[in-house]
């Protein structure tokens, strides 16, 4: 019979799903109950249904939050506020792990946090895409361009009718560093203008254009 040390030894990251956790218990005849009995005893901690961690005293690295938004619910790639943060664009500290998909919109609360999701066509949704390396795993985040984008989209409140509305939004509302939007890629904006293919992102494109100018000239 497999022990937690065993398993532990056999999975060599921190998050697996379940497949991969019964692939270790194929000497039990009810691998159910086992998996039962390793997270009673805090040995495995699930995240969600399907998808789990080792439990503080097996675990080798810290889990990667960032990682596991990808891997909750997808596809999908961390975006809006949280990319915002990740990048320096924004002060505040996000609590929340924030995200895009093409699926439904979902949150789900879990032992490592809050994560929500907003969806997005396809279209709008595979363009400038980052994949970062963090401290021990690499995860899919939105480039700075499109996180601004995508949060821009999604807030409601905000009509944007006007490129001049974009100061005062995004330096009040959203609390944007505007000093930051000057050194984002032209390239990436032009190719999220080109995805949205929305009037209220062309405007915000539009309006960050104009901060960039004089670092062009």
């Amino acid at each position: 019979m497999r022990t937690i040390g065993q398993i532990r030894q056999q999975i060599d990251r921190e998050v697996f799903d379940y497949q991969r956790l019964l692939q270790c218990l194929t000497t039990y005849a009810k691998p159910r109950d086992r998996v039962k009995r390793l997270l009673d005893a805090g040995d495995i901690v699930r995240v969600k249904k399907g998808l789990y961690v080792f439990g503080d005293a097996y675990r080798r690295a810290p889990v990667s939050r960032e990682l596991l938004a990808n891997l909750i619910y997808g596809p999908s790639y961390i975006s809006l506020d949280y990319a915002l943060a990740w990048h320096g664009l924004i002060p505040e500290r996000v609590t929340t792990v924030t995200s895009v998909t093409t699926g439904r919109s979902r949150s789900f609360t879990t032992p490592f946090g809050i994560f929500t999701y907003r969806s997005l066509p396809e279209p709008r949704y595979a363009t400038a895409v980052l994949l970062q390396q963090g401290e021990n795993e690499s995860f899919l985040l939105a480039s700075p361009e499109k996180a601004l984008a995508d949060k821009v989209w999604d807030d409601k409140r905000f009509s944007g009718a006007t490129v001049a509305a974009y100061e005062d939004y995004l330096a009040h509302d959203l609390r944007v560093d505007i000093e930051r939007l000057r050194l984002l890629d032209g390239e990436r904006l032009e190719a999220v203008c080109v995805a949205y293919s929305s009037r209220k992102i062309d405007r915000l494109i539009r309006y960050v254009n104009t901060l960039r100018e004089p670092a062009r000239a």
